[in-house]
């Protein structure tokens, strides 16, 4: 006896409620996690004084991070901010004809915001990538018996950026104490509860993941 057409429209649509269950059940759990995989990535660990601020070179995010330190500077946190050069330009300016280095607009915003040109320190040679800043600024540190060392970067980076500095110093015998904050500057980033529904969070987020995995196993 054939099935009568409502029977096969219920069948119908159990088979699509059943596949759909799992799928909202995924979804539910992950905006529960989500945030809190952001929220993971921030750590913070400011400091009253210290010797000196280190901005780490984040290409287009030295707007923030530059902010963030000229204000630690002008607290009277550091007599002085410290520059590192991943040797990236930015794009064509018009006005100068050129693809000025990043570092050079860091610079030129530390000094708008209040920042004396001969508080700033940019340090050569070139580093790409966390652990190469890590090294130079631990060989700066040794040479000049600095105590403490307060780093400025973005929200997401922190936590990374804190482990690789602590990894590098301690293996090299290192003894200045390190502190870190985010340049948030008021706002919440990473978004934590919806970066995973933009292009910027899923770099930001999912990516600094992708970066930490590779980072505690290379150092």
């Amino acid at each position: 006896m054939a099935s009568s057409p409502a029977r096969v429209n219920r069948a119908a649509d159990f088979r699509l409620l059943k596949s759909v269950i799992p799928f909202v059940a995924i979804l539910l759990v992950w905006t529960l996690v989500a945030p809190f995989l952001a929220e993971r990535l921030i750590v913070a660990r400011p400091m009253d004084h210290a010797d000196a601020i280190l901005v780490l070179a984040g290409s287009s995010a030295y707007l923030k991070r530059t902010k963030k330190a000229a204000f630690l500077y002008k607290e009277g946190v550091a007599p002085s901010v410290l520059l590192t050069n991943d040797g990236k330009n930015a794009g064509w300016s018009q006005k100068e004809q050129r693809n000025p280095p990043y570092v050079e607009l860091a610079t030129r915003r530390l000094v708008a915001q209040g920042v004396p040109e001969a508080a700033i320190e940019i340090f050569s040679p070139q580093v790409s990538g966390t652990i190469a800043e890590a090294k130079l600024l631990g060989k700066k540190a040794a040479e000049r018996r600095w105590k403490s060392l307060l780093i400025v970067t973005s929200a997401h980076h922190t936590r990374r950026a804190l482990r690789t500095f602590e990894s590098v110093f301690a293996a090299n015998g290192v003894e200045t104490q390190i502190g870190i904050v985010p340049a948030l500057n008021g706002e919440k980033m990473p978004p934590a509860s919806y970066w995973w529904l933009t292009a910027t969070g899923w770099q930001d987020v999912a990516g600094e993941y992708a970066k930490s995995a590779y980072y505690y196993f290379a150092y």
